[in-house]
């Protein structure tokens, strides 16, 4: 068994199936809804943590912010068996009339990074699994949780979105972000390209789930906001998702 690199992970330590937050500390609570919880490792901000679900072995790896650790995390678990992740994690709504706590189920992403042209040219599009957008829309039904279904903006810069009258391109940054809503994507965030890309590489599914900002609402700043965007909706949908793979990958094979 080969040790990598940077998750410190061996064959073995995860599961097929993989849940992808950014935040290391929101490992445990994805964890806690895994029978059977146990911490595998953690390295910079990479945090592992497996169980199980409906018997299956699963897991969450923390990814940190964008795509260039994305892009290592992804790497590597695929390096050691894992084939279906899904993005878990918070966004900002792009869309008039998105409230704080929406679910963004996203398609596919706008590759407006740097990271994946190391990987593919900018014409090839950032696209998830068509059978995890399906399984997280059928998830999000069944908690009754109101959910958007569509295209992704990923970037490198945070506060050049949220704050783009402080930067010297703002007007530039305004009138993407414009074109960006005017086309319907959904919501920004900064790793589900890189994510889409190398799952399309490696021939895995992958898909994600977000919670959302309210458009031009800027971060949190009472606790009721800050519940709201860090709940655990995201959280559930991909949960009740992941359970519902399992059992349709489960009668693909035995058909």
């Amino acid at each position: 068994m080969t040790l990598q690199y940077h998750l410190q992970l061996n064959n073995g330590d995860v599961g097929r199936y993989v849940l992808l937050p950014g935040d290391p500390a929101r490992c445990a609570r994805i964890a806690e809804f895994f029978d059977e919880p146990q911490f595998i490792a953690q390295n910079r901000e990479f945090t592992t943590i497996s169980g199980y679900l409906s018997g299956e072995q699963v897991s969450v790896t923390s990814t940190g912010i964008g795509c260039p650790s994305t892009a290592i995390a992804v790497e590597e678990l695929i390096k050691i068996g894992a084939d279906t992740f899904i993005r878990v994690g918070t966004s900002g709504g792009i869309q008039p009339g998105t409230q704080t706590g929406d679910i963004a189920i996203v398609t596919g992403a706008i590759r407006d990074e740097g990271t994946t042209r190391q990987y593919l040219p900018i014409e090839f599009p950032a696209l998830a699994d068509p059978e995890i957008v399906l399984t997280l829309q059928e998830s999000a039904l069944e908690l009754g949780f109101p959910f958007r279904v569509g295209v992704s903006h990923s970037k490198d810069s945070f506060y050049s979105e949220i704050e783009p009258d402080r930067q010297p391109l703002s007007s530039q940054l305004t009138q993407r972000w414009q074109a960006w809503r005017a086309a319907g994507a959904i919501c920004s965030e900064m790793e589900a390209s890189a994510l889409f890309i190398l799952a399309s590489l490696h021939g895995k599914r992958a898909g994600g789930v977000m919670t959302m900002m309210a458009e031009n609402e800027g971060l949190p700043t009472d606790q009721d906001g800050e519940e709201q965007f860090h709940g655990d909706r995201a959280i559930r949908t991909a949960i009740e998702g992941v359970k519902r793979l399992i059992e349709k990958d489960r009668r693909t094979a035995t058909s």
